[in-house]
């Protein structure tokens, strides 16, 4: 290997020097830049002994001759640094990939960081779960335009279907602003080897999966009312009944504290539908009735899904992480369902 750990390289494309801090694959290397981590190519480093003696050698037969400076003439230590893009919080993946015996590059694991690239600094909690069961977590801060490194994951590991779920604070907090914010990323098999094709065929380092943009206001899901925009006046001097919230609820269908999304339940010809279409009718059925437990401010709602194969588990799951009316759910042993149902706890504001 031409390069070991510590070395001093020089980056060819920036003409910085930086020093060697790990080997990814025998094709890439890690290197630190004033503070800075990042991957790059063997072909875009090189040892930076020959750039500083070529600058420290003079001419052969020729002295330099010295020349007065004054302070006006001395050029600036460093060039102003380009403006930095806001462009929100993201997870990165880098695919550790070597050669095999036969030639192929192989992915043996993937190194996870989280990049943040706003002026905000945030505590976050991190965990990767596996079929619902946390497998890894981590908790830490991260300073503006920093990158974190969080963990490796094996490549085999991904056909378990993880989810990396982060719940992100803020470090000096704001009353105007969420009291926190959830958000997390599902990668299928699939979508993750096309994602390392692309970057194969790109001769990129990474891809990554945004997590969010800005950091959410605390009143962002009730947005400022209009001044009677709709005419609801003009339409109760017309004689329509204009209803406000709580006289509404008296109109609505009544809410469950229980439901059934076993498919015989909700169909009497679903042996005719495919799995599509049972699941995108349990579904259906799960929204209708969450919607209505809200409107009706239950306190919380038992979804009876089945084990199965965890699919409307997991499907359901992964709407109610997105939902900022949960306060949590569960799935856990119930003696009346055993593990086939989750039970939801909502939370109002007053």
């Amino acid at each position: 290997m031409k390069y070991q750990i510590g070395d001093k390289v020089l980056i060819l494309h920036s003409d910085e020097e930086g020093e060697i801090i790990d080997f990814i694959n025998d094709k890439m290397v890690m290197v630190e830049v004033r503070g800075v981590k990042f991957p790059v190519y063997l072909d875009q480093i090189d040892f930076p002994y020959f750039k500083r003696f070529s600058q420290q050698k003079n001419k052969p037969g020729s002295k330099p001759k010295p020349q007065r400076q004054f302070v006006d003439d001395l050029k600036k230590e460093k060039a102003p640094a380009a403006p930095r893009v806001e462009d929100g919080v993201w997870l990165t993946f880098l695919p550790v990939i070597h050669t095999d015996e036969f030639g192929d590059d192989v992915v043996e694991e993937l190194k996870l960081h989280l990049v943040n690239r706003t002026k905000v600094p945030y505590n976050y909690h991190y965990k990767l779960l596996f079929f619902g069961e946390k497998d890894f977590e981590l908790k830490g801060a991260i300073a503006p335009f920093e990158d974190i490194y969080l963990h490796d994951v094996q490549f085999s590991d991904l056909n378990d279907s993880p989810v990396f779920d982060f719940e992100f604070t803020l470090q000096q907090p704001d009353k105007t602003r969420a009291p926190h914010y959830e958000s997390s990323v599902k990668l299928k098999p699939k979508q993750l080897f096309e994602k390392i094709a692309k970057l194969q065929e790109s001769n990129e380092a990474t891809f990554s999966q945004q997590l969010f943009v800005k950091y959410p206001y605390a009143n962002a899901d009730e947005p400022e009312k209009p001044e009677d925009k709709l005419g609801l006046g003009k339409l109760a001097a017309l004689g329509y009944k204009v209803y406000n919230a709580k006289e509404a609820r008296n109109h609505l269908e009544p809410a469950r504290s229980v439901v059934d999304l076993h498919i015989e339940k909700l169909a009497n010809d679903w042996l005719h539908m495919s799995n599509f279409e049972i699941l995108t009718l349990q579904l259906r059925t799960f929204e209708k009735y969450y919607d209505l437990a809200l409107a009706h401010r239950q306190p919380s709602l038992v979804i009876i899904h089945g084990v199965g194969e965890g699919k409307l588990r997991d499907e359901i799951h992964e709407i109610l992480r997105m939902k900022k009316e949960v306060k949590s759910f569960v799935n856990q042993y119930d003696p009346r369902f055993g593990y086939g149902a989750t039970e939801i706890w909502f939370q109002y504001k007053k």
